[in-house]
């Protein structure tokens, strides 16, 4: 009995004739700012330590998606931090030889090392450079996975930058059958790609959309018997950096998020897959902009007054003043946020008071320079953390919480502060929950600190207030939905 085909191959489709609405604004402001600050941090070692650990991130994780091989995230994080060597992969830790893992990950890393090279070269993207990367990226890799005719799974030889010569259609997990181009079609098939990606670089269709368009299409033809999602990342990864962004770094925490869109985009809807790609290359942004300007460890005296000059330089007031605007910016928000909370508190009062008359709720902020500012270090530092960046108290730090109180007393905090230890102008609002107790001692004890949203909410100078005020607005929502839900299942 033949099995039931979930998704049927059709000719790759070029994007939609009106592919406006999928542009991110926040994106395209955030890219901004990176191109007015990028030449003052291009020559420091900070950002060149930053850009080396970014490509062997992309060079791990990318592996880790096709399930080449497997490393925790302790080992992950010490082979960027410290270089790609086997030694510094315990025995044990893998299921494959450590040498043989670092190997791949060497292909990867030089592959995304050459995508700059490429690009630096002027060189138009071909059929043949497409066959050079998979090529590259499979140096290490000797056998691919494969069914035979009475579907038992097997290993066989590679054909490195060479076209899948048989069907390559993979199973789902119901026993459904996904269905690639057919290996009769795809030489036409990657023409006709490589022509629509040249006329979407006439018609200056966005880095994301276009990043997101030829990664979702290619894998569509599956051109290759295997690695044909490294070589999609990378494909994605040149369009961005062709623009002076940043590799795509697509990780483990993105899988579902990444096959989901994925899955949408197989459907005809390309725009979760365009969001995603903007998340990851925001992530990056906010990242790089938050790089110390300063170079840490010893200095000769000559780069100590070099360092001062360009503080100097940068307090000029032009420069403080376009600052000042994310401040501004922020300080809206947070009006916009204590406005929202005290409508929450007035439902709650209303709704909940009438159940239960000894339930408590209010609503409270602080300011930028107020004497509470201070308050909520350690919640803030923390949600910071697990989303991976500094949160910087020095530059503005003020606060809005609504305080839920029952037989437990929970709060919903939202945080507006600076990001990265040298202010460049990056604020972050994030939401926090976490329940407060008291101890045997008759003191306040904080637990469950949980971060509401998987990414900050940024805020720059160079985005417009009111599509900022749009997009906090929504994120607003989706952040005191999942706190009370939250505060609602510890009851």
């Amino acid at each position: 009995m033949n099995a039931r085909i979930s998704h049927r191959w059709t000719p790759i489709q070029d994007l939609p004739a009106d592919w406006k609405p999928l542009e991110s604004g926040e994106l395209r402001a955030l890219s901004q700012v990176w191109e007015e600050q990028r030449p003052d941090l291009e020559d420091k070692e900070a950002l060149q330590t930053f850009n080396e650990r970014l490509r062997r991130e992309w060079a791990i994780e990318t592996g880790i998606l096709e399930r080449l091989y497997t490393l925790d995230r302790g080992i992950t994080r010490i082979l960027i931090e410290k270089g790609l060597d086997a030694s510094l992969i315990p025995h044990g830790s893998t299921e494959q030889d450590p040498h043989q893992v670092v190997d791949m990950i060497r292909d990867h890393r030089d592959v995304v090392e050459g995508l700059f090279q490429f690009v630096k070269g002027g060189r138009s993207l071909s059929t043949s450079y497409i066959k050079e990367l998979h090529a590259a990226l499979t140096r290490h890799q000797d056998t691919a996975e494969a069914v035979d005719t009475r579907g038992t799974a097997l290993k066989v030889r590679l054909l490195r930058g060479e076209y899948e010569k048989l069907p390559n259609n993979p199973s789902r997990p119901d026993g459904s059958i996904h269905e690639y181009c057919p290996p009769e079609q795809v030489a036409s098939e990657m023409d006709r790609l490589i022509e629509l990606q040249l006329d979407h670089e006439k018609a200056s269709v966005p880095p994301e959309v276009e990043a997101a368009w030829l990664h979702h299409r290619f894998t569509q033809i599956h051109p290759f018997q295997d690695g044909n999602g490294r070589v999609a990342r990378c494909l994605a990864s040149l369009v961005l950096i062709k623009s002076g962004w940043f590799p795509l770094t697509v990780t483990r925490d993105d899988r579902d998020r990444y096959t989901g869109s994925l899955e949408e985009a197989d459907q005809g809807d390309l725009l979760d897959h365009v969001r995603l790609f903007a998340s990851i290359e925001k992530r990056a942004f906010v990242s790089a902009l938050a790089i110390d300007r300063e170079v840490r460890g010893r200095k000769q005296v000559s780069q100590v007054i070099q360092a001062l000059r360009e503080r100097l330089e940068k307090d000029k007031e032009d420069l403080k003043r376009k600052w000042e605007l994310a401040k501004l910016s922020s300080r809206k928000l947070q009006r916009l946020g204590l406005e929202r909370l005290k409508e929450i508190e007035a439902e709650l009062k209303q709704e909940i008071g009438k159940v239960e008359p000894k339930y408590r709720f209010f609503v409270d902020d602080e300011l930028p320079g107020g004497k509470r500012a201070h308050y909520f270090r350690h919640q803030v530092t923390e949600t910071a953390r697990r989303l991976g960046y500094y949160a910087n108290f020095r530059e503005h730090r003020a606060w809005t919480r609504l305080v839920l109180e029952a037989e437990s007393r929970g709060e919903i905090l939202l945080s507006y502060h600076a990001v990265g230890q040298d202010y460049r102008g990056i604020l972050a609002v994030t939401g926090t929950f976490f329940w407060r107790s008291a101890t045997e001692e008759h003191e306040a004890e904080v637990t469950d600190v949980t971060p509401l949203s998987d990414e900050i909410f940024q805020v720059n100078y160079a985005e417009p207030s009111e599509q900022v005020e749009k997009r906090f607005r929504s994120w607003l929502e989706s952040v005191l939905t999942k706190g009370l839900d939250l505060w609602r299942r510890g009851l």
